[in-house]
């Protein structure tokens, strides 16, 4: 495959997702009959783009599987075993994502190793591990964008807890405030997820109506309130007293490492990860949660937030940074009197069309890939340059320049 071609990609639909928000971007009429979560580009085996060769649309996977240099690139190819590296997605949320982690790379190889020496199939609700690989990923709004994302800073976290929950969390906070420090928050957390669920349920209402009080002043507590409509008596409901609570805006990014909590609470959003669907839940999900693994996989370190805004590298690119090996993702921008917007590939690139209508030529110019808001395009190493024509704006997932020697 040496061609910019078009990809049809899967739709995944999860009650959290929206009845509209895919529908616009896509083109298609709003709304869904079904809630509409994830748009998935990339080569995961659950759900693999297809790509038309030879008349047929085939599956992606199967395409780099037959032209692994062509499609990937030589270095890309070899670094990583023949396999496309980064899943490149569309997420919609229109109700707020479990409290999840990823594993690092030696956790998702070990957790799918032993999970497969226990029989348990790939498919099975009670299943952590789905592949061997970690999954870093970069999330980047496209429309107003709420999150919650890694412990707050204990010092932050204490007087909030005290507003909340006077009474009830009396012992956790005393300890909380003796040992202000990683261990202390781990034992805290451990605490909080596993009490009995009597105590939850009382810790659960007297925090709830606490948090009435002063949901004007803090989105902390308007945040409490709208879990709790949701999730009535999952302890997750006061997780944004402990981790940090932030909207993007929409161009705005983060990117969360492997241990990381967090959850998505609600806008549309595009997402970059290493390719894999390892997801282990803490709560707020009526799926399957596995308090131990998650425990075993968390960083207990309270930090302040990190946002990402794009930084140019050209007239037509700007770049978000991030620390993952098997993906980098940049927003492209053409308008109609701009002559020149040319781009080399030194890898497999992806674009999605966000706004407007444009044509992708190859340097040969023997023919053109016309897109429109909602279109996505795979751009196989073997093209070495194209140009884009039109008035348009992109998101690209391609990996990190590595040497092929």
């Amino acid at each position: 495959m040496k061609r910019i071609s078009v990809l049809k990609n899967t739709v995944q639909e999860y009650a959290w997702g929206s009845h509209t928000a895919m529908s616009e971007l896509l083109g298609k009429k709003p709304p869904s009959d079904n809630p509409q979560a994830e748009l998935w580009m990339g080569a995961h085996p659950k759900a693999p783009s297809r790509v038309k060769s030879g008349g047929k649309w085939i599956s992606l996977s199967a395409l780099i599987e037959k032209n692994p240099e062509d499609i990937l690139g030589k270095a890309v190819a070899e670094k990583f075993n023949n396999k496309l590296p980064y899943l490149f997605k569309v997420l919609a949320a229109a109700k707020p994502l479990s409290i999840q982690a990823h594993p690092n790379q030696k956790q998702a190889r070990q957790g799918f190793e032993r999970e497969n020496r226990l029989n348990i199939p790939l498919d099975a609700a009670n299943r952590n591990y789905k592949d061997d690989n970690h999954k870093p990923e970069c999330i980047c709004a496209l429309t107003p964008f709420w999150a919650l994302n890694g412990f707050r800073k204990i010092s932050d976290m204490l007087p909030l807890m005290e507003r909340i929950c006077p009474k009830r969390l009396e012992n956790e906070v005393d300890d909380l405030l003796k040992q202000p420090d990683r261990r202390g928050l781990t034992r805290f957390f451990h605490g909080l997820m596993t009490m009995d669920l009597h105590r939850q349920k009382e810790v659960i209402a007297n925090a709830v109506v606490n948090a009435h009080k002063y949901a004007e002043d803090d989105p902390v507590f308007k945040w409490i309130i709208k879990l709790h409509s949701v999730y009535l008596s999952d302890i997750g409901v006061l997780s944004p007293i402990f981790l940090n609570l932030i909207c993007l805006d929409p161009g705005q990014a983060m990117f969360l490492p492997a241990g990381e909590l967090h959850a998505y609470l609600d806008g549309v959003g595009i997402e970059l990860m290493a390719n894999s669907d390892n997801v282990l839940r803490g709560g707020l999900t009526p799926k399957h949660v596995d308090l131990t693994e998650l425990l075993r996989v968390l960083n207990f370190q309270e930090r302040d937030l990190n946002i990402l805004t794009p930084q140019k590298i050209s007239k037509y690119e700007s770049v978000y940074s991030g620390k993952a090996d098997e993906f980098v993702l940049s927003v492209v921008s053409v308008k109609k009197n701009m002559t020149n917007a040319t781009f080399a590939t030194k890898s497999v690139e992806m674009l999605l069309c966000t706004k407007g209508t444009a044509r992708i030529i190859p340097a040969d110019k023997k023919y053109t890939v016309k897109v429109n808001k909602g279109t996505s395009v795979i751009i196989p190493a073997a093209v070495e340059k194209y140009r884009i024509e039109g008035n348009a704006v992109f998101y690209k997932a391609s990996v990190p320049l590595i040497s092929p020697y």
